[in-house]
């Protein structure tokens, strides 16, 4: 597994990275506007979204009309690898199971 598999896997182990990230899925939110919905303080708020933006799955950027505010937003192509080794993987246990299947069957 490569290491970008394992830092957006680690990123979404968390249950409250995931409903953020169910949040960010509608639109872009501030970090303010994501710790309220998560009933969070914002301390433990910016960790979960350095850790998202850590795993590669969040990005931030200023609105035009204010820089002192981060918006933060889903980044495109975030879990490409991640669903690339999800159907290998998957691939991989479907012929297993075929193989196996074949074996009992071919033992009856």
């Amino acid at each position: 597994m490569s290491a970008a598999v394992d830092r957006i896997l680690g990123a979404l182990a968390d249950p409250v990275r995931r409903r953020a990230i169910d949040l960010l899925r509608a639109r872009p939110h501030s970090a303010g506007e994501l710790a309220a919905a998560l009933d969070l303080a914002p301390p433990a708020m910016s960790r979960h979204l350095r850790a998202l933006k850590d795993g590669g799955l969040v990005e931030d950027g200023h609105p035009s009309f204010d820089a002192r505010v981060r918006i933060y937003s889903l980044k495109d192509g975030a879990t490409d690898e991640l669903r690339r080794w999800l159907a290998e993987t998957e691939a991989l246990w479907a012929h297993q199971l075929s193989s196996f299947k074949h074996h009992v069957e071919g033992d009856e």
